[in-house]
C-alpha cells in the first residue's frame, strides 16, 4: 500500500540551509497555491539552484537591488521576478539571512484544482504541460509580483505553502546543466529533476537573443 504525501509544512529550518541542499530535497514536496476560486496543488518535479553572488548566473550576483531584495532572506519566502516582458517565475528563498541563495521552481505536475490550472493554462495540449516549465508553473498558479516576499512558512496566512509531500528517493534524482543560463554560470549542474518523469521540461542551452534592426 502506497502512503499518502505528508501534509504537514515544511518549517523555516527546511529552507535554512544550503541552496545545493534545499534543491534536490524539494524535488517531491507539494506546493499549495490558495486562490480566491479554490487551491492548486503541484508536486515538484523540477527544480534549479541559484547561489546568490558566488554565482554568476544569479540575479543577486551584483549584489542586492530593489528587484531581488528578498533573495537575501529570510529563508522560506517566495521571490517572484518577471522577465522578457512577459512572464513570471517563481523561487524558494533559501540559506541563511543575509546571503541570496534561492531555488527556481521549473515544473510539476498538478495534482489538485487541474480545473483552475486549466484556465489559465488554455495553450496546454495535456495536464502533464499545465506546468512543464517556469512560467508555465507561475501561469497555471496564478503567480505575480504581487506574491513577491510572501512567507511560505507561515501557512494560516499565506497563499503559498510548501508541504512535506513524499520526498523522492536520491537515486532517482538526476542532475546537469541549468536551462538558458549563459556565461560562467551556465556551467554548473545545478539543475535536478526526477528520473523518467513526464512533467519535467525540456533542456535548452543558452541562445543569445537577437537584436532587431
Amino acid at each position: 500500500m502506497i502512503a499518502s504525501p505528508d501534509r504537514t509544512p515544511l518549517a523555516r529550518e527546511f529552507f535554512d540551509r544550503p541552496v545545493l541542499e534545499v534543491a534536490p530535497d524539494l524535488l517531491g514536496r507539494v506546493l499549495v497555491r490558495t486562490t480566491p476560486e479554490g487551491p492548486i496543488e503541484l508536486r515538484l518535479t523540477e527544480v534549479e539552484a541559484y547561489d546568490g553572488m558566488n554565482d554568476p548566473g544569479s540575479h543577486a550576483y551584483r549584489g542586492r537591488t530593489a528587484r531581488n531584495g528578498v533573495m537575501f532572506g529570510p529563508p522560506g519566502h517566495v521571490y517572484v521576478y518577471f522577465t522578457y516582458g512577459m512572464w513570471h517565475c517563481m523561487n524558494l528563498v533559501c540559506g541563511p539571512e543575509g546571503r541570496a541563495s534561492a531555488v527556481l521552481l521549473r515544473a510539476g505536475e498538478i495534482t489538485e484544482g487541474a480545473d483552475l490550472a486549466r484556465k489559465r493554462r488554455i495553450s496546454a495540449r495535456n495536464d502533464k504541460e499545465l506546468a512543464r516549465g517556469p512560467a508555465r508553473l507561475a501561469t497555471a498558479l496564478d503567480v505575480d509580483r504581487a506574491l513577491d516576499g510572501e512567507d511560505a512558512c507561515a501557512p494560516d496566512t499565506s497563499p503559498l505553502t510548501v508541504l512535506t509531500g513524499t520526498p523522492v528517493s536520491p537515486d532517482q534524482v538526476l542532475n546537469g546543466p541549468r536551462t538558458g543560463v549563459s556565461g560562467d554560470g551556465g556551467v554548473h549542474p545545478w539543475r535536478f529533476w526526477i528520473a523518467n518523469d513526464p512533467t519535467v521540461s525540456p533542456y535548452r542551452a543558452h541562445v543569445p537573443r537577437r537584436r532587431s534592426t
